[in-house]
């Protein structure tokens, strides 16, 4: 990143730096053009306090601006609007008070109203701060957006690769070679060959899916069935595996190869654990504008602490968790639970969109 991008990025140095310099410009130009007027000496210290006085007023702007910003648009405008005008009438009754009490030595106007004289252009003055502010409010909106899609395409592409390192390790592919081989020395050519199959299309699945764009859930659960059926092959009935996905959440779009790292968990931790096998399984559904999706074992017990798994050498939890923060910032939950009577639980929430009204497809 740029200087001048972190400078800006940083919201309370940038605010009070140029809050200090836009006041002190003011003065210093409104000093320079006193000039022309021919004022007196003491003319220079009645701008100075009505620059500190402007300095002091916009200060509360500032965060009437920035709550303002979480309204609708028509309720941020009648607050920026009011709120700039009440405070460019306390500035404009400052400078007049200044004026006539320093400047014309106890001057005193014969109507009240006369204090608000000069409006106008403390108007001018505060709607140049107005859009000064809002201007490198959208800026800094702007850096962030970027510093985002930037984040989530870093994250997105580590855990991808993370993910690919495991489904390209030795130990994964021998465990399915070797399947497949048992099967072909057993005459069960056909079987074989469909295992060759479902493996080399999950492979291209995983090699073809871009992990920065969302895909539809429904093909995530394809993928997912391809890499169980693989599974089952070494497990056979030790592995037992059920959906529970509502209609209305299989055009919802998903971060590819999302849930795959908690099968493989669940795989790893559970089912391989157990004697006797165990069952993996696998539910999504819309709540209002959020899609749910979870993904429980019945495996053994395991040592957790605040949502947090005590497992060494875990496969991607870490890298779900980065990602999702990466693609959705604050809208997202992700959580890891004790599952009843046993097993671990692992539900996520993310914005429910639909694959029609993207532009990723």
């Amino acid at each position: 990143m740029y200087q001048w991008e972190k400078w800006v990025d940083s919201r309370e140095r940038l605010f009070w730096t140029l809050q200090t310099a836009g006041w002190c410009g003011f003065a210093i130009v409104y000093y320079i053009g006193s000039f022309l007027a021919e004022m007196r000496s003491i003319w220079l210290f009645i701008i100075i306090l009505n620059a500190y006085a402007g300095w002091l007023l916009t200060i509360p702007l500032r965060y009437l601006y920035r709550w303002a910003m979480s309204l609708s648009p028509l309720k941020m405008l009648l607050i920026v609007v009011s709120s700039m005008y009440v405070i460019a009438l306390a500035w404009a009754v400052v400078k007049n008070f200044n004026n006539w009490t320093i400047y014309k030595k106890g001057y005193q106007p014969e109507e009240w109203y006369m204090y608000f004289y000069n409006t106008v252009d403390a108007l001018i003055v505060m709607g140049c701060w107005t859009g000064a502010y809002f201007g490198i409010k959208n800026y800094q909106m702007l850096l962030k957006e970027k510093q985002n899609v930037l984040k989530a395409s870093s994250m997105a592409h580590q855990a991808h690769i993370k993910m690919l390192r495991y489904q390209l390790n030795p130990h994964f592919l021998f465990n399915t070679l070797n399947a497949i081989s048992t099967l072909i020395l057993m005459k069960e050519n056909k079987t074989a060959g469909a295992m060759v199959s479902r493996l080399s299309d999950f492979l291209r699945y995983s090699l073809d899916k871009d992990p920065i764009k969302r895909v539809p859930l429904k093909q995530e659960i394809q993928a997912l069935e391809l890499y169980l059926e693989i599974e089952k092959v070494r497990f056979e009935d030790r592995l037992q595996v059920t959906w529970d996905i509502q209609q209305k959440a299989q055009d919802a779009l998903v971060p590819s190869l999302i849930l795959q790292p908690l099968i493989e968990n669940s795989i790893k931790y559970a089912i391989s654990r157990l004697q006797e096998g165990g069952q993996i399984s696998i539910a999504a559904r819309t709540f209002g504008d959020d899609l749910m999706l979870e993904v429980a074992d019945n495996g053994p017990l395991t040592d957790m602490s605040e949502g947090e798994l005590f497992r060494t050498n875990g496969v991607g939890l870490t890298n779900i968790r980065e990602r999702l923060q990466s693609l959705y910032a604050d809208n997202f939950s992700f959580v890891i639970a004790q599952n009843k009577p046993n097993g671990i639980k692992v539900n996520i929430r993310i914005p429910h969109e639909l694959a029609e009204m993207s532009h990723e497809n």
